[in-house]
């Protein structure tokens, strides 16, 4: 049976389509009170940036392991148009407290901006479902990878990690 080449290609031009990143949502908090590190931010604004979204915890032990790989990519990325945005969504109670946030963000030395998600409305907005979750915003504002779980440097998940934003940063922002 002989297939016509053209509908072939328009086959994988609309497979291509199909699995196209999506867009990652607008960040869902607008208040400086629900932002520490930085003022408020919109995903827009970065557009020409890699973004590693980090959904956390502070009571989550996993996220707290993380840490110090999250610091590693932060200095090793930090003269790149490179961003990590932690978004502190509360499992426990005390979690809810923004001042208990303000402290673990103080103990833990984040540096990087966090976006307090009291209301889970940004974790809906990705449908997220895990603390830790990371995920790679491309210079276009669509989601170009996505991990979840406790990372460590040398780790072959967390290289895996490393090889998708220093893809992003690489790529052109055109």
């Amino acid at each position: 049976m002989k297939i016509p080449v053209l509908g072939v290609l328009t086959a994988l031009m609309l497979a291509a389509t199909a699995q196209a990143a999506p867009q990652a949502p607008e960040f869902t908090h607008s208040s400086q009170t629900e932002w520490l590190n930085s003022k408020p931010l919109q995903l827009g604004q970065l557009r020409g940036k890699v973004v590693l979204v980090e959904f956390w915890a502070f009571e989550c032990s996993n996220c707290r392991n993380t840490q110090p790989w999250l610091h590693a990519v932060q200095q090793r990325y930090a003269d790149k148009d490179f961003v990590i945005v932690s978004v502190h969504t509360p499992e426990l109670p005390e979690e809810r407290s923004t001042a208990n946030v303000r402290a673990a963000v103080a103990e833990q030395k984040i540096t990087n901006p966090v976006m307090v998600d009291g209301d889970y409305s940004y974790w809906k907005a990705l449908d997220n479902e895990y603390w830790p979750a990371f995920y790679v915003i491309d210079k276009h504002g669509r989601i170009a990878a996505t991990a979840i779980g406790e990372m460590h440097v040398g780790q072959a998940r967390a290289a895996e990690l490393e090889r998708a934003i220093e893809q992003e940063i690489a790529a052109d922002a055109s």
